[in-house]
């Protein structure tokens, strides 16, 4: 680790239940890290819906689980204005669902290139899918505001920019805060996708802390086998985590240390007590 970082809080682990996702249902998850110390957790809403918004709700607090972030709102871009309408009523049925939780932000995957109705690319038109998504996160500030629930747009890695997320860096996810005003919008940094930049120690610094509302860990596996499925545990590849955490620390972020890792051949087909025991031992080693 850099000289001047030292051994993380331990209770500042959080899990993205997506983590666990494929072995557990959400109140087994919720369950389990009660059970091994872990402190917080970020549901996903396809698992929050399976359980039922008021019982997850409940089941998170009797816990004691601090709810780091909310999977997730976005997907801005559609083709036409029924489409764009959808979306406004899903991402504000996102913040209540987020506010029910007790989530200290919703994360904004923003959406990419328009779509047909059977989900093919239906446009090549980037800088307008951008204008759609600066539209519909201004949009969607303006109720979340009011109720009081933080957006954290979250850039995604270039190779996800057709069909996930047209905001790709952080210094575009800057842009967007710089534009809409930063009263209630800010940035979750998940290392898989912004390692590589050469500006994020920068863009980092830009952001500071009233910006930087979440911190995703997992690593970057070389090779990588599957672009979306194929995310590595912490140590196992090639990302500088404590460099990162240091740069996140030194802007001021405080916040929760989330791991987000999408294994289907590989963590997703271990024990997941296990897996939850390697995060623990790999936050405190490795990040």
């Amino acid at each position: 680790m850099p000289e001047s970082v030292s051994t993380p809080d331990p209770s500042l682990l959080s899990i993205n239940t997506a983590t666990v996702r494929q072995q557990w249902r959400l109140p087994d998850i919720i369950s389990g890290c009660a059970a091994l110390g872990i402190r917080g957790i970020a549901p996903w809403r396809d698992q929050v819906a399976e359980t039922g918004l008021k019982e997850a709700a409940q089941r998170i607090r009797d816990a004691g689980l601090l709810v780091s972030g909310y999977c997730r709102g976005g997907m801005f871009p559609a083709i036409d204005g029924a489409g764009r309408r959808a979306a406004r009523d899903d991402n504000r049925r996102a913040v209540d669902e987020a506010l029910t939780v007790g989530a200290r932000c919703l994360v904004l995957v923003v959406g990419g290139l328009l779509k047909d109705g059977e989900g093919r690319i239906a446009s090549k038109d980037l800088a307008g899918a951008r204008s759609m998504v600066r539209d519909g996160v201004g949009d969607l500030l303006e109720y979340s505001r009011s109720a009081g629930m933080p957006l954290a747009i979250e850039p995604l890695h270039p190779m996800y920019a057709a069909d996930r997320a047209c905001i790709n860096t952080m210094a575009q996810a800057n842009d967007l805060c710089d534009e809409l005003g930063d009263d209630g919008l800010g940035i979750a940094v998940d290392v898989y996708h912004v390692w590589w930049d050469r500006e994020l120690k920068d863009q980092i610094e830009r952001a500071g802390d009233k910006r930087l509302l979440a911190f995703h860990f997992c690593d970057w596996l070389v090779p990588t086998r599957d672009l979306l499925l194929d995310r590595g545990m912490m140590g196992d590849g090639v990302i500088d985590l404590p460099l990162i955490r240091s740069w996140m620390e030194r802007a001021g972020y405080r916040g929760a240390h989330e791991v987000e890792i999408f294994s289907a051949n590989d963590w997703w087909k271990r024990d997941p007590v296990e897996v939850l025991r390697t995060c623990i031992h790999r936050h405190q080693t490795v990040c």
